[in-house]
C-alpha cells in the first residue's frame, strides 16, 4: 500500500507490487535511498525511515536529493513471514498515523 505521494495505491499480491516498482524506478535516474533508522514498533510490526540520497527525474531534471525530508515504510510480519508493507513519501504522517511524535520532538519510542 502506497498511502501518500504522487500516486497513492492499493497493490495486492507480489506481481502488482513488483508492476509499480518498475513504473515508479523507470521514472528516475541514479535513484539511491538510505535507511535512517529501524524500529520495532510490536512484535508484528518495524518501521524503517529512510532517505532518498540522490535521484533525477528523467524527464522533469528534478534532483531529489535537493528535497530533504524522509520517507517511511511500515513491515507487517506473522509467524515470521512478511505479510504486509505501507509506504509513506511523507515521513511525518507515517509517523503521526502511528501516534509518533516526528524528528526533533519528544517521541513516543517504542524500541
Amino acid at each position: 500500500m502506497v498511502v501518500d505521494g504522487p500516486e497513492p495505491v492499493r497493490l495486492k499480491g507480489l506481481s502488482e507490487a513488483a508492476a509499480w516498482i518498475r513504473d515508479f524506478l523507470s521514472a528516475w535516474e541514479g535513484l539511491r535511498a538510505q535507511v535512517d533508522e529501524y524500529r520495532a514498533l510490536d512484535d508484528e510490526r518495524v518501521l524503517v525511515l529512510v532517505r532518498v540520497g540522490s535521484g533525477r527525474g528523467r524527464t522533469s531534471g528534478l534532483e531529489l536529493g535537493q528535497h530533504g525530508g524522509g520517507g517511511a515504510q511500515i513491515f507487517h510480519f506473522a509467524a515470521g513471514k512478511w505479510t504486509r508493507q505501507v509506504l509513506y513519501f511523507n515521513r511525518d504522517r507515517a509517523l503521526a498515523d502511528l501516534g509518533l511524535a516526528p524528528e526533533g520532538e519528544a517521541a513516543d519510542r517504542l524500541d
